[in-house]
């Protein structure tokens, strides 16, 4: 499979999951949640569709699968991006004020789904 190929699913998949993912943190911060437990709403809602898509369409292939193994990889990648991006957007959130966390959002999460895409390529979908 190419490496354009996957790359223009990862983007296509990788902007519905970020805009759910956006949708959910801003709208349940903007209803009083802390932002550091809305991001990981947020961050959870996209995952799941994420895991699905991206196995089934960006890396489908002979070498790859989408089983047990594959779902404890992205489960371990997942925790770490999350855990990543909660204490940034907390952080951000604490110094710049929440709106500043709302617009900071799309960079945080563009760096780690590169990081995404890479370990997702040549370790979670790997059969």
């Amino acid at each position: 499979m190419s490496l354009h190929r996957q790359g223009r699913h990862y983007l296509l998949i990788g902007g519905v999951q970020w805009l759910l993912d956006w949708a959910v943190m801003v709208g349940l911060s903007h209803l009083g949640l802390i932002v550091e437990l809305a991001n990981i709403a947020g961050r959870i809602s996209g995952a799941m569709l994420g895991f699905w898509l991206n196995g089934k369409v960006t890396f489908a292939g002979a070498d790859t699968a989408l089983g047990r193994v594959q779902l404890q990889r992205f489960v371990l990648m997942w925790l770490c991006t999350t855990t990543t991006s909660t204490l940034a957007m907390g952080q951000i959130d604490d110094v710049f004020g929440l709106r500043w966390a709302w617009l900071a959002k799309p960079a945080v999460e563009l760096m780690l789904g590169l990081i995404g895409f890479l370990l997702s390529r040549h370790w979670v979908y790997k059969a």
